[in-house]
């Protein structure tokens, strides 16, 4: 007989699924989620998966793990460290008890902990007594064993079997955290619903998960974490590669444009490929092209010929759009370039986040050949920063460089679907036919932005292409005066694009002991920590940057504001470096990391307390 249930009130828990590649861990911490948004809680995710695609069965390079923050006030990162571990073989337990809350529950598949298992993950010893973890909530349950039984008899092979046991797991955490199962059953339904016998093995071990969980005393007592009190609205929960997509798709609709992707797949750029894709509905034409350049020379094409054209890629992938990215700033037409930035060098490590090619995107192109930088800093307002980096590269007629990251590409969070009507509007400057006195290199005296002449419009032909241009009429100039005007006029273009961005803003203090500086993705970790050492009476403001090529014009004056300047960011300091260049009469600390991994809050709690503390 079940024992009664005893449930304790939580503000937030961190959850983390770890198991080989092969054990569903993505897709489990992913339905968990989607539960959870569906329950109302804010969250905050973090897939982690291997490098390796096909690592050795059981060591610790193979893990793959999915981690999610959930509570009922606002949640802004992932977690540093987990409340439960669901650990589906001893490599799991070794690659993340590190990661562990003291007194954390651990949930270990006890059917893979033998003798072959241990040796594979390298533990020589009983791995609880290696790990230090006698005074943790160790529950040991032979997953395995169970997940056949559930499924003896319905005629499925052993793989498929197999396959279905991280749904045991699933059942089990949703008991602790006495969530229904109805939301998971029905995505069963839709995703299966040509194959019943996958909807019902799932189903069945999804609920003798639960019932297990149910019955042994061990997993008491449970917990609940209330919805969250957000904004009404529609939400659904959303990655960055999506958003990212869907950013491009409403900026299209704005400009009354057809939207043309061509990209080259890699990891962990191609989800916005895939997105865009599947979105014929919305007129998307999509590109698979056979290599990096061949993607962005597609987009520049689908460019000159009116549409908006994006490319996205990661950063070796970068490299190699960078002639091609001269090629736009040349022409002068407007492109966007979405770099999903990764650990590196060369290939490095594809599935790892990192904020490593900031310098690329400002200077790496021959000659001297501006674009516009900005960068997205959570996984939802990848929407917002994809609409605005197509907005000014359409308005400005300029290739603009969008960055995100792997932390935003495939973290996840709840998001407030905007209505088109609350979006800006996007107002091209294409020239009609009967144009007088056209001048392909014309210019608004505001913006700089020449017109965008389409082909086949009747009295509009022109020159285009990598030579130097005449400063007016488009053809090829080898006058050095010229070249030096165009050189100028194309920078001073991309500066003036600082008058219709907005003025930086500091989130805390206004003023004070400490300025704390990022960009990108680690906004989630910074803003964390800094509200927390303002709850110990510092005097702590962030300054997060979101258009880096143009700065807005007011940064020198905040930083003025404060006493000491800290940039934080997953390199070895290039934003850093870019300020001493811009703003030479400020220091700046550095807090740098570069381990494929996002901050933690406790590490950067540390480093502002003993920044606080010198003399």
């Amino acid at each position: 007989m079940a024992t009664k249930r005893e449930v304790i009130e939580r503000e937030e828990v961190v959850i983390r699924f770890s198991g080989d590649s092969g054990d569903g861990m993505q897709l489990t911490g992913t339905l968990f989620s989607d539960s959870a948004a569906l329950f109302g809680n804010d969250l905050v995710t973090f897939p982690d998966y291997p490098s390796e695609i096909r690592a050795p069965h059981g060591t610790v390079g193979g893990v793959s793990g999915f981690q999610v923050h959930l509570g009922h006030t606002e949640i802004r990162t992932p977690g540093d460290y987990a409340d439960v571990l669901v650990a589906m073989n001893p490599a799991a337990l070794k690659a993340n008890a590190r990661w562990l809350k003291p007194g954390a529950t651990v949930i270990l598949d006890s059917d893979s902990f033998d003798e072959k298992g241990l040796g594979k993950a390298g533990y020589t010893i009983d791995p609880i007594e290696e790990e230090k973890l006698n005074d943790y909530n160790i529950i040991r349950v032979p997953i395995t064993t169970l997940t056949r039984q559930a499924l003896d008899g319905l005629g499925l092979d052993m793989k498929s079997v197999l396959r279905s046991k991280n749904m045991f797991a699933l059942g089990m955490v949703y008991w602790l955290f006495a969530r229904p199962l109805d939301h998971t059953i029905k995505y069963f339904e839709n995703k299966f619903k040509k194959r019943p016998l996958v909807v019902e093995a799932n189903r069945r071990v999804l609920q003798a998960g639960y019932n297990y969980a149910e019955t042994i005393e061990a997993l008491t007592p449970t917990y609940m974490v209330s919805p969250a009190e957000i904004p009404k609205g529609t939400y659904r929960n959303i990655n960055g590669n999506v958003a990212t997509a869907w950013g491009f798709i409403a900026a299209a609709e704005k400009a009354g444009l057809q939207l043309f992707i061509g990209s080259y797949p890699i990891t962990p750029a191609t989800g916005i490929l895939e997105e865009l894709s599947l979105r014929k509905e919305f007129g998307v034409k999509s590109f698979q092209a056979e290599d990096e350049i061949a993607g962005i020379c597609t987009a520049l094409g689908a460019s000159f010929a009116g549409s908006l054209a994006v490319t996205s890629t990661s950063g070796p992938g970068l490299a190699l759009k960078s002639e091609a990215i001269g090629l736009a700033v040349m022409t002068e037409l407007p492109i966007v370039i979405v770099d999903v930035q990764r650990g590196g060098p060369s290939t490095g490590l594809p599935t790892k986040t990192e904020q490593a090619d900031l310098m690329q995107a400002l200077y790496g192109r021959n000659g001297e050949c501006p674009v516009v930088v900005i960068a997205a800093s959570t996984p939802s307002n990848c929407f917002h920063y994809a609409f605005q980096a197509a907005k000014i590269a359409l308005e400005h007629m300029t290739p603009v460089l969008l960055m995100s990251d792997g932390f935003l590409a495939n973290g996840s969070e709840p998001w407030r679907i905007p209505s088109s009507k609350d979006l800006p509007s996007i107002k091209p400057p294409i020239v009609k036919e009967g144009h007088e006195n056209f001048q392909p290199y014309a210019r608004d005296p505001e913006s700089l932005a020449r017109l965008w002449a389409i082909p086949g419009t009747k009295g509009l032909e022109h020159r285009i292409g990598g030579l130097e241009k005449d400063a007016l009429k488009g053809s090829v100039s080898h006058d050095p005066l010229n070249h030096e005007k165009m050189v100028r006029t194309r920078e001073e273009k991309v500066q003036r694009v600082a008058n219709y961005i907005p003025k930086q803003e500091i989130e805390g203090d206004q003023t004070g002991d400490l300025l704390v500086i990022g960009w990108g993705g680690t906004y989630g970790h910074l803003i964390t920590a800094v509200n927390e050492m303002r709850k110990e009476g510092y005097r702590v403001g962030l300054m997060h940057l979101h258009y880096i090529k143009p700065l807005p014009e007011n940064i020198e004056t905040l930083l003025g504001r404060f006493k000491k300047k800290v940039v934080c960011e997953l390199n070895l300091g290039q934003m850093a470096g870019y300020l001493r260049m811009k703003f030479q009469d400020h220091h700046y600390h550095q807090v740098n990391k570069v381990q494929g991994l996002p901050f933690t809050v406790v590490e950067l709690i540390e480093a502002f307390s003993k920044i606080l503390n010198e003399d």
